[in-house]
């Protein structure tokens, strides 16, 4: 049984419905000397950025980072051996056989994590989608409810001449989330591919938390699913500018970072204000990512 990646997949969804995947049987010997038919590969098609787990122990057996790549999850049992084997000058008639041995039989578990060059996380609600909707051809479903994205949506943003990056939107976190609150942390695994993150802020009149509350929130949030994640580049961007009212939580945001030291973008996904500031300076990040590490002989 062979499971491949495919570009062409996005979710894990069509498993869902199929959990178990039986291979048939090779062909008996027959006539004439001639072995039995091998019997065909079992072939699962799954989404690039998979990783295979074996349920019983826990053991990572592949992780399926680019497409065709594919890996070889339970193998087909020995053939056995006919009476011809067992034929001797005094015995050319043997009526002994060697039955074959049972292929392998494995329980999984498939988990998906994205492939993606930056990720996009906020709480519900931040204007992740709205963001990724405004720089990229990604087409996510956009309301003013929580949670309103449940699956995470994958955009390619064009920026400079002929180069670009690929921006997933993690849908919304909320306090707790490292524990299972909310949408708990089955979308948390999304942000472990990503090489630089956007921690989205809401910056309006009438966002119901202090944005730098809301920001350390996220960082703790973070830190508690993986501490690695709090070491990795990020910048703070603070949506729904054209909103800001009076904008006393843009300049406590503002403040905030430029004591800290982080690199802070005001924009508007509605009106476009700041976006091409901030494309290009995460176009520039990535490629300085992208760079492979010098090493001295």
């Amino acid at each position: 049984m062979v499971v491949v990646a495919s570009r062409r997949l996005t979710t894990l969804l069509d498993l869902r419905y199929q959990q178990q995947y039986l291979a048939k049987g090779g062909g008996p010997g027959e006539g004439s000397n001639r072995h039995g038919r091998t019997a065909p590969d079992v072939t699962i098609h799954v989404p690039v950025g998979t990783v295979i787990i074996d349920e019983a122990t826990d053991e990572i057996m592949a992780d399926l980072t680019a497409d065709g790549q594919s890996h070889v999850v339970a193998r087909g049992g020995r053939g056995g051996r006919g009476n011809t084997r067992f034929a001797t000058s005094t015995n050319r008639v043997p009526t002994q056989f060697e039955p074959g041995t049972p292929g392998e039989e494995r329980w999984l578990r498939l988990e998906l994590k994205l492939l993606a060059d930056v990720g996009l996380v906020g709480f519900p609600n931040a204007g992740k989608s709205t963001l990724i909707a405004a720089i990229s051809s990604a087409h996510p479903k956009i309301a003013d409810y929580p949670f309103t994205t449940l699956t995470p949506n994958l955009g390619v943003v064009s920026w400079g001449e002929d180069r670009s990056f690929v921006v997933a939107d993690i849908p919304g976190l909320i306090e707790g989330a490292h524990e299972g609150k909310g949408l708990g942390f089955q979308f948390l695994r999304h942000i472990e591919r990503t090489s630089f993150l956007l921690h989205l802020v809401d910056i309006s009149e009438w966002a119901p938390e202090d944005p730098v509350a809301s920001f350390e929130t996220l960082r703790k949030e973070l830190g508690a699913y993986d501490p690695s994640l709090n070491s990795r580049p990020f910048a703070v961007v603070g949506t729904k500018l054209d909103i800001k009212g009076n904008g006393q939580r843009l300049d406590r945001l503002r403040a905030y970072c430029k004591r800290h030291r982080h690199r802070f973008f005001p924009i508007s996904s509605v009106t476009r204000e700041g976006l091409d500031t901030l494309v290009h300076f995460v176009g520039q990040q990535v490629a300085s990512l992208r760079v492979p590490c010098a090493t001295t002989s």
